[in-house]
């Protein structure tokens, strides 16, 4: 990356300046100080700086910035000068009402951050800061490392007892999880709780809120009842994914992509199935998030393997009982939810895009993702509820010992902001206290009753 002089701050050289480098000055800034001047004259704190969002989107995700009006948690976005909130038209994109400041190298006179609600936020330019030193942009900068957080030296200060902090946390996750499946004391009821929760598994953290909403869209009891009804596995997989698909908007007739083919047996029969039958509004494709996301990790794809699973286990949960109280290990419960397929989806990543051979719709992997998210907590909670001690026993067990998960962002954001490697956060159980951690402190302005706070007193 070019050197990047001084007096890129003064004029018209501004321009040249690349928003990945405001990116990095903004972080160096708050190595320095996290109270601002806005442009209409007011101070702000920076309580927490929130993650680098890797998807859709502003550039920081759940940041928490504190004003004479009280703490506001959301989204920072970056650009260049002011201007570029309108260039990118993020005045009108819904995706961006979660912003709540506007960093900027500079700003542009007339030039107020509007977002697509009508509210205003705030913006920080940051050649007009009192404490800025144009030094620190001499050289382009380090991404940031999170060495500044008060938390990372604390953590870095007793492996062990952060150990031991990580495994509390992650029981605490576990058992707010147990909680949701408590609330309603009927099968109907947990049983849409946990096939809710498979399906936001499914989506991954991009695309999870939306497949909650399929999910509340097309309840369990309505797929039940398509299996139960079924006159052929066939038959019963394409009324299942047509159902699925198409009250997510994902079938290519409701998309605009001129690429998605109709010209398939398979996708016909869907596509049929569908202006038949008498369903909900349907979602749109653009609720989906399909920027940056893996090709064998596509909402529609995702979808399919969710058909297979309703397929194979009809009352979803009293089999996941079943597969609870009968697992000797980890490895025999993801088998159980791996789904291999032949057909369109062993060829097909998305409606339109071909590949040679896929036939792996759910691996052990995504599967390992559902035990520890969904079944094993609903597993636990219907032990409790149920007065089978031995379930809850047995599930919690399996969780305590269960090996890690993929690392998703907010793990790797807080072991860079703790300064750990992953050696110390090996198990799905200490994977899920960093992101307990994460969402009820860091998210929440809560630095000075955090945990990893007390660790130090």
């Amino acid at each position: 990356m070019p050197t990047i002089h001084a007096n890129v701050l003064r004029g018209s050289l501004v321009r040249k300046f690349t928003e990945r480098q405001v990116v990095q000055s903004w972080q160096q800034l708050l190595a320095q100080t996290t109270e601002l001047l806005t442009e209409s004259g007011e101070w702000l704190r920076v309580v927490y700086p929130g993650r680098l969002n890797d998807g859709r989107g502003a550039d920081f995700r759940d940041a928490v910035i504190a004003t004479g009006r009280g703490l506001s948690r959301g989204d920072i976005e970056v650009h260049v000068s002011a201007r570029g909130w309108q260039a990118h038209r993020h005045h009108q994109d819904p995706a961006y009402n979660r912003v709540v400041l506007h960093v900027v190298m500079r700003p542009d006179a007339g030039w107020a951050t509007t977002l697509e609600n009508g509210r205003s936020i705030p913006v920080v330019a940051l050649n007009r800061q009192p404490g800025w030193n144009r030094d620190l942009v001499e050289e382009s900068q380090p991404d940031f490392n999170g060495s500044h957080m008060p938390c990372r030296k604390t953590a870095l200060s007793d492996e062990k007892a952060l150990a031991n902090l990580l495994d509390r946390a992650g029981d605490a996750r576990f058992l707010a999880k147990a909680a949701k499946f408590e609330s309603d004391p009927g099968n109907t009821g947990a049983g849409q709780a946990l096939y809710a929760g498979i399906m936001g598994s499914l989506g991954y953290a991009k695309n999870k809120l939306p497949f909650l909403e399929l999910a509340r869209r097309v309840p369990l009891q309505t797929l039940e009842s398509l299996v139960r009804d079924r006159t052929s596995d066939e038959d019963c997989l394409a009324q299942l994914q047509a159902r699925l698909l198409g009250t997510a908007g994902l079938l290519p007739s409701q998309r605009r992509d001129k690429h998605l083919t109709k010209d398939d047996e398979w996708v016909d029969r869907l596509e049929r199935l569908w202006a038949a039958s008498h369903h909900a509004e349907a979602m749109s494709a653009g609720d989906w998030q399909l920027f940056r996301v893996r090709p064998s990790n596509s909402p529609a794809r995702r979808i399919a393997a969710m058909s297979h699973l309703l397929l194979r286990h009809e009352d979803l949960p009293g089999e996941t009982l079943r597969m609870v109280q009968q697992a000797s290990d980890c490895r025999r419960l993801e088998r159980e939810l791996e789904v291999t397929t032949s057909g369109y989806w062993a060829g097909h990543t998305d409606f339109g895009s071909a590949v040679t051979d896929c036939p792996t719709l759910l691996g052990a992997s995504r599967a390992a993702d559902m035990i520890v998210n969904a079944l094993l907590p609903f597993a636990f909670a219907r032990g409790k509820m149920a007065s089978q001690p031995k379930l809850g026993e047995q599930a919690l067990d399996l969780y305590r010992h269960y090996p890690g998960l993929a690392a998703n962002s907010v793990e790797k954001h807080m072991r860079q902001q703790l300064g750990l490697d992953s050696r110390l956060a090996r198990s799905a159980r200490r994977q899920q206290g960093l992101i307990h951690l994460y969402q009820t402190w860091c998210t929440q302005g809560r630095c000075p009753a955090c945990p990893l706070s007390l660790l130090s007193g």
